[in-house]
């Protein structure tokens, strides 16, 4: 079975974001990147499921600027097989990365599909159910636990009342929680080895898919700044502030 991957090149989790001073959007310049948190989960599983025995070859798939090489070579170095790039200056929202991504499916009929269930930039956790949804394919989101089987999928979903287990019939779409498993830091010797993986390059255009945004960002603030606690002398007092100021109760 094939398994493509699906990753992404964010501002790093450690950098503190900072907003542009004309509001458009956030700093990139001078900014370490890396690769999605949630897609390297998604990585991770990819390989497992292949020293398992479960899987045979790992596809990459990254959309950006020609500087998302870096993270397809990342995954590469994790022990994926190649890569593929979509490269586009252009800003990708949810529903043209699905398209993307969509087109690359159907040129690659992989048996599985796994993506992180949100990126830590925009945070839209949409993706992965707009792809199932365009290939018309099951989808099992927030996994936790991957188990395959001959012709389907056991996944065990992060729901919010605890854990759901649903089985999926293959083809199917998967979107990996922060549970799933904790990524494998890549080798030197395997680093060496992904600079020799090939990568293909592939422009929107070539897959015929329409990556205009759909949506127009207004306006990026900072969220306020949290204001200092104060201290009461008792409790009658907390019920007076929770009551008439805060208005909570």
């Amino acid at each position: 079975m094939k398994v493509l991957v699906a990753v992404k090149r964010v501002i790093d989790y450690n950098v503190k974001i900072r907003v542009k001073a004309d509001n458009s959007g956030v700093e990139t310049a001078n900014v370490k990147f890396s690769m999605n948190p949630f897609d390297e989960i998604a990585v991770e599983e990819a390989v497992r499921l292949k020293e398992a025995g479960k899987a045979t070859e790992i596809v990459v798939v990254s959309m950006g600027a020609a500087s998302s090489q870096e993270t397809i070579r990342t995954a590469l170095a994790m022990g994926a097989d190649r890569g593929i790039l979509v490269q586009t200056d252009d800003e990708l929202q949810p529903l043209a990365v699905a398209k993307l991504l969509k087109a690359v499916v159907d040129k690659e009929q992989p048996g599985l599909v796994i993506l992180g269930k949100q990126a830590i930039d925009d945070d839209s956790n949409q993706t992965g159910q707009m792809l199932a949804a365009l290939l018309g394919w099951a989808q099992g989101t927030f996994a936790s636990k991957v188990t395959v089987n001959a012709g389907s999928l056991d996944v065990t979903r992060e729901v919010d009342g605890g854990l759901e287990t649903i089985t999926l019939k293959l083809p199917a779409v998967v979107t990996s929680d922060l549970r799933l498993n904790e990524p494998r830091y890549a080798s030197l010797p395997n680093i060496m080895k992904a600079k020799k993986k090939p990568i293909d390059t592939l422009a929107p255009a070539d897959l015929g898919v329409d990556t205009a945004p759909r949506l127009v960002t207004i306006k990026v603030e900072e969220p306020p700044k949290r204001k200092a606690g104060i201290k009461v002398p008792d409790i009658a007092a907390l019920v007076d502030k929770l009551k008439n100021e805060a208005k909570v109760i």
